[in-house]
C-alpha cells in the first residue's frame, strides 16, 4: 500500500485523490530544494546551459505534472505555458498551479513556494479558468521555509499542515487557522515609491509617519519578495501586503498574475479573516480573464485593506497632502 502524502481527514472524499497528489509533488520537491537542486537537469530534460533556477523550476513542474498524472484532474494550467494540458478526459477538475514561486531566491536561501487554485473542470480549458474568481472550491499553497507548510481552503476555513521528514506525510496543525489582526507591518517594494499611484504613496507616507502621523502607531516595513514567504508571515501575525500597480511600462495592470497567484493567495486570506483586493475591489469579487493577466495585489488583515481603498476615495487634495494636513484619518 502506499504511504499516505497528507492526512485527509477534513478533505472531502472527491478531493482526496487530488489532495494527495498535490501532497506527493510538494514532498518531492521539498526534497529537491533540500538538495540544492542538485542532479536534477537530465531528469527534468534541460540542456546544460539552463541556470539553477529554470532547472529547479521546470523540475518542480515535472514532479507536480507527474504527481497528479491518475488524480481525477481535465485541465493543468501552469504559469510558464501559454495553454492549458489535457490530462485525463473524465477527470472532474481544473488546476492552475505556480510550481515554483519566487524561485529567483533559491539561491539566498529564502523560503519560497508553489501556488494552486482548483476549479470544477469545464468541457473546455477556458471555460474552466476564465471564470469569476469566487468559483474556486479550493486553494493554497506550500511553502519551502525552516518547515514545510501546506495551507488550503475550500470555502470553509484554512487548513494548515506540516510535512514530516520522517513519513514525507504532510500532518494537520490547525483544522481552521485564524490570522491575528495585531501586527502593524507593511510589505511593500518601496523601491518603486516614485511610479506609485499618489493613494499608495499617501497610504505608507501615513505608516512611514508613526506616531506623528495620522495612524498615531509606529509600522515596521517587511518585504522578502517571495509572494509565498509574505503571505505565510501575514497569515501567523497579521499586517498588508502591497503590490500596486505603478506607471513603469509592463506595470501598469499589477505584476502578479491573477489566476496563477492572486485567486488562491485571496481566497485564503479571506477565509482566515482578512481581506484581498487590488487596492479598491475585492480580488475574489473579480473575472478571470486570461490565463496569464496581472493585477494589482493588496491583502492582510481587513482594517487595513479597507483603509487602502479608502485612499483610493480621498480627493486628489488630500492624497496630495502632507501627511500632517490629510484631514479624513485625523483625530
Amino acid at each position: 500500500m502506499t504511504a499516505p502524502s497528507i492526512d485527509t481527514t477534513h478533505f472531502s472524499a472527491e478531493l482526496q485523490p487530488l489532495m494527495r497528489a498535490i501532497a506527493r509533488g510538494a514532498a518531492a520537491l521539498a526534497t529537491a530544494i533540500r538538495r540544492g537542486g542538485a542532479g536534477i537537469g537530465d531528469a527534468a530534460g534541460l540542456d546544460g546551459g539552463a541556470d539553477s533556477h529554470d532547472r529547479l523550476y521546470r523540475h518542480a513542474e515535472a514532479l507536480f505534472r507527474d504527481a497528479l498524472r491518475d488524480a481525477g484532474l481535465r485541465w493543468f494550467a501552469t504559469e510558464d505555458k501559454q495553454q492549458p494540458m489535457a490530462i485525463q478526459t473524465d477527470g472532474r477538475y481544473a488546476l492552475a498551479l505556480d510550481p515554483l514561486d519566487g524561485s529567483s531566491n533559491i539561491d539566498t536561501n529564502v523560503a519560497i513556494g508553489t501556488i494552486f487554485a482548483i476549479f470544477p473542470a469545464e468541457a473546455d480549458a477556458a471555460a474552466s479558468f476564465l471564470r469569476p474568481a469566487r468559483e474556486m472550491i479550493g486553494g493554497g499553497y506550500i511553502i519551502y521555509g525552516p518547515r514545510c507548510w501546506l495551507m488550503v481552503s475550500f470555502g470553509d476555513g484554512v487548513q494548515a499542515y506540516g510535512l514530516n521528514p520522517d513519513t514525507d506525510c504532510f500532518d494537520l496543525i490547525d483544522p481552521r487557522l485564524t490570522m491575528p489582526d495585531c501586527s502593524f507591518e507593511f510589505a511593500i517594494d518601496a523601491s518603486n515609491y516614485r511610479h506609485w499611484p499618489r493613494p499608495i504613496r499617501a497610504y505608507i507616507d501615513d505608516c512611514v509617519a508613526g506616531t506623528e502621523g495620522p495612524r498615531a502607531q509606529n509600522f515596521t516595513m517587511r518585504w522578502i519578495a517571495s509572494l509565498v514567504a509574505e503571505a505565510h508571515r501575514i497569515l501567523m501575525r497579521g499586517g498588508i501586503f502591497l503590490y500596486p500597480a505603478d506607471a513603469r511600462p509592463g506595470h501598469e495592470e499589477g505584476r502578479l498574475r491573477m489566476l496563477h497567484e492572486c485567486a488562491p493567495i485571496a481566497l485564503l486570506i479571506e477565509q482566515a479573516g482578512g481581506r484581498a483586493s487590488d487596492g479598491a475591489l475585492s480580488i475574489l469579487d473579480r473575472r478571470i480573464a486570461s490565463l496569464h493577466g496581472r493585477t494589482p495585489l493588496v491583502f492582510g488583515s481587513a482594517e487595513k485593506v479597507d483603509r487602502v481603498a479608502t485612499y483610493h476615495d480621498l480627493p486628489e487634495s488630500e492624497v496630495s497632502a502632507l501627511f500632517g494636513n490629510r484631514g479624513l484619518f485625523r483625530a
